[in-house]
Parts: C-alpha cells; structure tokens; sequence
C-alpha cells in the first residue's frame, strides 16, 4: 500500500459519446490526475461521490441533460 493521497480534480473536461464519455481531471497547477472512460450509466453515480469541482463539456442536447440531472443530485458541480 502507498501513503500517497489521492488527487483532487479542481476541473474536469467530459467527452460525450453515445454510449460511454471520455473524462479527464485535472488538479489546480493543470497535471492529469484523471483520464478514464466511463459508461453513461456511471457518470451521474461517479460524479456524486467526488469533490465539488468546474467540469467543462460541450453544448449539446446530451449534455445540457447531464447538468439537469447532476443538479437533481445535489453534486454541487459548476
């Protein structure tokens, strides 16, 4: 087992797919602390159990959907 801590993602970049989203985290100086692939049926469950942090997407029907929903669950993302 390590001592080392886990890092906190400060911002998170998702790429929406169709059936699974591309996702890095990156901590306050910019270093990937996060990149992996989750299904659309992890995203709201994963992000639930995380720190607040900014997440970045892009502008569609699919993710404007996904704001919804993670503000239904009190994540408290921006």
């Amino acid at each position: 087992m390590s001592n080392r801590s886990t890092p906190i993602v400060a911002t998170m970049g998702i790429d929406i797919g169709k059936n699974s989203f591309h996702v890095i985290g990156l901590d306050r100086r910019g270093a990937i602390v996060l990149r992996q692939k989750w299904s659309r049926s992890q995203v709201e469950a994963r992000l639930a159990n995380m720190p607040p942090c900014r997440i970045g997407m892009e502008a569609c029907v699919g993710a404007h959907h996904l704001s919804a929903n993670c503000n239904y669950t009190a994540t408290m993302h921006d």
